[in-house]
Protein backbone atom coordinates (compact mmCIF):
# COMPACT_ATOMS: atom_id res chain seq x y z
CA UNK A 1 0.00 0.00 0.00
CA UNK A 2 1.39 3.38 -1.04
CA UNK A 3 0.89 6.23 1.43
CA UNK A 4 1.04 9.79 0.11
CA UNK A 5 1.16 12.57 2.70
CA UNK A 6 0.14 15.97 1.34
CA UNK A 7 -0.20 19.61 2.40
CA UNK A 8 -1.03 22.81 0.53
CA UNK A 9 -0.42 26.50 1.16
CA UNK A 10 -2.99 29.02 -0.04
CA UNK A 11 -3.41 32.78 -0.42
CA UNK A 12 -6.39 35.12 -0.85
CA UNK A 13 -8.09 35.82 -4.17
CA UNK A 14 -5.86 37.58 -6.69
CA UNK A 15 -8.46 38.34 -9.36
CA UNK A 16 -10.00 41.75 -8.74
CA UNK A 17 -13.49 40.56 -9.67
CA UNK A 18 -13.29 37.79 -7.07
CA UNK A 19 -12.02 40.21 -4.44
CA UNK A 20 -15.04 42.37 -5.23
CA UNK A 21 -17.27 39.31 -4.92
CA UNK A 22 -15.93 38.68 -1.43
CA UNK A 23 -16.45 42.34 -0.52
CA UNK A 24 -20.07 42.24 -1.68
CA UNK A 25 -20.90 39.82 1.10
CA UNK A 26 -19.83 42.24 3.82
CA UNK A 27 -22.79 43.66 5.73
CA UNK A 28 -23.15 45.70 8.93
CA UNK A 29 -23.72 43.55 12.04
CA UNK A 30 -27.33 42.58 12.50
CA UNK A 31 -27.28 44.12 15.96
CA UNK A 32 -27.10 47.58 14.42
CA UNK A 33 -30.63 48.85 13.83
CA UNK A 34 -30.43 52.63 13.81
CA UNK A 35 -29.51 54.39 10.60
CA UNK A 36 -26.89 56.52 12.34
CA UNK A 37 -25.22 53.45 13.88
CA UNK A 38 -25.09 51.73 10.49
CA UNK A 39 -23.69 54.88 8.89
CA UNK A 40 -20.98 55.07 11.55
CA UNK A 41 -20.05 51.43 10.97
CA UNK A 42 -19.86 52.02 7.22
CA UNK A 43 -17.57 55.00 7.77
CA UNK A 44 -15.29 53.53 10.42
CA UNK A 45 -15.35 49.73 10.20
CA UNK A 46 -16.43 48.64 6.73
CA UNK A 47 -12.95 48.92 5.19
CA UNK A 48 -11.47 46.62 7.84
CA UNK A 49 -14.36 44.17 7.44
CA UNK A 50 -13.86 44.08 3.67
CA UNK A 51 -10.15 43.48 4.09
CA UNK A 52 -10.88 40.60 6.46
CA UNK A 53 -13.39 39.11 4.02
CA UNK A 54 -10.85 39.23 1.19
CA UNK A 55 -8.12 37.72 3.41
CA UNK A 56 -10.50 34.90 4.34
CA UNK A 57 -10.77 33.82 0.70
CA UNK A 58 -7.52 31.92 1.29
CA UNK A 59 -9.81 29.27 2.84
CA UNK A 60 -12.16 29.20 -0.18
CA UNK A 61 -11.09 27.00 -3.07
CA UNK A 62 -13.31 28.90 -5.47
CA UNK A 63 -11.76 32.28 -4.71
CA UNK A 64 -8.33 31.76 -3.19
CA UNK A 65 -5.29 30.26 -4.89
CA UNK A 66 -2.70 27.59 -4.10
CA UNK A 67 0.91 28.74 -4.00
CA UNK A 68 2.65 25.52 -2.88
CA UNK A 69 1.89 21.81 -2.71
CA UNK A 70 3.99 19.44 -0.66
CA UNK A 71 3.93 15.66 -0.61
CA UNK A 72 5.88 12.62 0.52
CA UNK A 73 5.54 9.08 -0.78
CA UNK A 74 5.83 6.45 1.97
CA UNK A 75 9.11 7.19 3.80
CA UNK A 76 10.73 9.20 1.01
CA UNK A 77 11.83 12.79 1.57
CA UNK A 78 9.14 15.43 1.21
CA UNK A 79 8.93 17.21 -2.16
CA UNK A 80 7.08 20.29 -3.31
CA UNK A 81 6.03 22.37 -6.28
CA UNK A 82 5.31 26.08 -6.10
CA UNK A 83 4.08 28.93 -8.25
CA UNK A 84 6.54 31.24 -9.95
CA UNK A 85 4.21 34.22 -9.40
CA UNK A 86 0.59 34.92 -8.45
CA UNK A 87 -0.94 34.68 -11.91
CA UNK A 88 -3.62 32.12 -12.62
CA UNK A 89 -1.41 30.59 -15.29
CA UNK A 90 1.34 29.98 -12.75
CA UNK A 91 -1.14 28.19 -10.48
CA UNK A 92 -2.43 26.11 -13.39
CA UNK A 93 1.11 25.10 -14.35
CA UNK A 94 1.88 24.13 -10.76
CA UNK A 95 -1.29 22.01 -10.49
CA UNK A 96 -0.55 20.25 -13.77
CA UNK A 97 2.99 19.52 -12.59
CA UNK A 98 1.74 18.13 -9.30
CA UNK A 99 -0.73 15.82 -11.02
CA UNK A 100 2.04 14.54 -13.31
CA UNK A 101 4.09 13.67 -10.21
CA UNK A 102 1.10 11.89 -8.69
CA UNK A 103 0.51 9.83 -11.85
CA UNK A 104 4.16 8.76 -11.80
CA UNK A 105 3.82 7.64 -8.19
CA UNK A 106 1.01 5.24 -9.04
CA UNK A 107 2.30 4.12 -12.45
CA UNK A 108 3.71 0.88 -11.05
CA UNK A 109 1.12 0.03 -8.42
CA UNK A 110 -1.06 -2.23 -10.61
CA UNK A 111 -4.10 -0.05 -10.06
CA UNK A 112 -3.93 -0.16 -6.27
CA UNK A 113 -5.37 3.04 -4.84
CA UNK A 114 -2.92 5.00 -2.64
CA UNK A 115 -3.89 6.19 0.81
CA UNK A 116 -3.75 9.97 1.17
CA UNK A 117 -2.70 11.34 4.54
CA UNK A 118 -3.08 14.96 5.67
CA UNK A 119 -4.07 17.17 8.56
CA UNK A 120 -7.63 18.39 7.88
CA UNK A 121 -7.12 16.93 4.44
CA UNK A 122 -10.79 15.95 4.02
CA UNK A 123 -12.07 19.34 5.13
CA UNK A 124 -9.55 21.58 3.40
CA UNK A 125 -6.67 20.32 1.24
CA UNK A 126 -8.47 17.88 -1.05
CA UNK A 127 -11.62 20.00 -1.61
CA UNK A 128 -9.42 23.05 -2.30
CA UNK A 129 -7.29 21.09 -4.77
CA UNK A 130 -10.33 19.82 -6.61
CA UNK A 131 -11.94 23.26 -6.85
CA UNK A 132 -8.75 24.80 -8.25
CA UNK A 133 -8.49 21.92 -10.72
CA UNK A 134 -12.07 22.57 -11.86
CA UNK A 135 -11.41 26.31 -12.18
CA UNK A 136 -8.44 25.60 -14.44
CA UNK A 137 -9.98 22.66 -16.28
CA UNK A 138 -7.14 20.30 -15.27
CA UNK A 139 -8.31 16.77 -14.48
CA UNK A 140 -6.70 15.25 -11.37
CA UNK A 141 -5.71 11.58 -11.27
CA UNK A 142 -8.88 9.53 -10.84
CA UNK A 143 -7.71 8.04 -7.54
CA UNK A 144 -7.65 11.46 -5.81
CA UNK A 145 -11.03 11.54 -4.02
CA UNK A 146 -13.26 14.51 -4.76
CA UNK A 147 -15.43 14.51 -1.63
CA UNK A 148 -13.75 12.15 0.83
CA UNK A 149 -15.24 11.29 4.18
CA UNK A 150 -12.97 11.12 7.26
CA UNK A 151 -13.70 7.41 7.58
CA UNK A 152 -12.86 6.63 3.94
CA UNK A 153 -10.39 3.79 3.34
CA UNK A 154 -8.53 5.98 0.83
CA UNK A 155 -7.84 8.86 3.24
CA UNK A 156 -6.44 9.26 6.74
CA UNK A 157 -7.15 12.70 8.17
CA UNK A 158 -4.84 13.06 11.15
CA UNK A 159 -6.98 15.81 12.66
CA UNK A 160 -10.19 13.77 12.76
CA UNK A 161 -8.29 10.57 13.57
CA UNK A 162 -7.28 12.28 16.81
CA UNK A 163 -10.07 14.74 17.57
CA UNK A 164 -13.07 13.03 15.96
CA UNK A 165 -15.45 14.49 13.41
CA UNK A 166 -16.98 17.03 15.80
CA UNK A 167 -13.78 18.60 17.12
CA UNK A 168 -10.59 20.13 15.80
CA UNK A 169 -6.95 20.28 16.81
CA UNK A 170 -4.11 22.18 15.20
CA UNK A 171 -1.15 20.32 13.79
CA UNK A 172 1.24 22.14 16.10
CA UNK A 173 -0.80 21.34 19.22
CA UNK A 174 -1.02 17.68 18.28
CA UNK A 175 2.73 17.58 17.63
CA UNK A 176 3.34 18.97 21.12
CA UNK A 177 1.00 16.42 22.67
CA UNK A 178 2.75 13.56 20.89
CA UNK A 179 6.27 14.84 21.54
CA UNK A 180 6.93 15.54 17.86
CA UNK A 181 8.92 18.59 16.79
CA UNK A 182 6.30 21.21 15.94
CA UNK A 183 6.50 24.60 14.33
CA UNK A 184 8.30 26.14 17.30
CA UNK A 185 9.38 29.69 16.55
CA UNK A 186 9.14 29.10 12.79
CA UNK A 187 6.41 30.20 10.39
CA UNK A 188 2.76 29.27 10.84
CA UNK A 189 -0.11 29.26 8.40
CA UNK A 190 -0.82 32.88 9.30
CA UNK A 191 2.62 33.83 8.00
CA UNK A 192 2.17 32.37 4.52
CA UNK A 193 0.46 35.35 2.86
CA UNK A 194 2.90 37.92 4.35
CA UNK A 195 5.78 35.68 3.19
CA UNK A 196 4.33 35.46 -0.31
CA UNK A 197 3.85 39.23 -0.49
CA UNK A 198 7.50 39.59 0.54
CA UNK A 199 8.54 37.37 -2.37
CA UNK A 200 9.59 34.46 -0.13
CA UNK A 201 8.04 31.69 -2.22
CA UNK A 202 10.97 29.35 -1.63
CA UNK A 203 10.50 29.73 2.13
CA UNK A 204 6.79 29.01 1.79
CA UNK A 205 7.58 25.81 -0.11
CA UNK A 206 10.10 24.81 2.56
CA UNK A 207 7.47 25.43 5.26
CA UNK A 208 5.00 23.30 3.28
CA UNK A 209 7.48 20.40 3.09
CA UNK A 210 8.09 20.69 6.83
CA UNK A 211 4.35 20.40 7.46
CA UNK A 212 4.31 17.25 5.32
CA UNK A 213 7.08 15.76 7.47
CA UNK A 214 5.20 16.71 10.65
CA UNK A 215 1.95 15.23 9.36
CA UNK A 216 3.68 11.97 8.42
CA UNK A 217 5.20 11.74 11.90
CA UNK A 218 1.73 12.22 13.42
CA UNK A 219 0.29 9.55 11.12
CA UNK A 220 2.95 7.06 12.15
CA UNK A 221 2.17 7.64 15.81
CA UNK A 222 -1.55 7.26 15.18
CA UNK A 223 -0.90 3.98 13.36
CA UNK A 224 1.48 2.78 16.12
CA UNK A 225 4.33 2.71 13.64
CA UNK A 226 7.89 3.65 14.51
CA UNK A 227 8.36 7.37 13.81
Amino acid sequence: MTVITIDIETVPAQREDLRQLAAEGVRPPGTLKKAESIAEWEATQRAAAVEQAVESTSFDGGLGQIVAIGWAVDDQAAQSVQVRDLTLQAEADMLAGFFVHMKRVTAGTSGQRPVIVGHNVTGFDLPFLWKRAIVHGIRPPLWIPRDPKPWSDSVVDTMTAWAGTKDRISMDRLCRILGIDGKGDGPTGADVWPMVKAGKLDEVASYCRADVERTRAIYKRLMFEAA
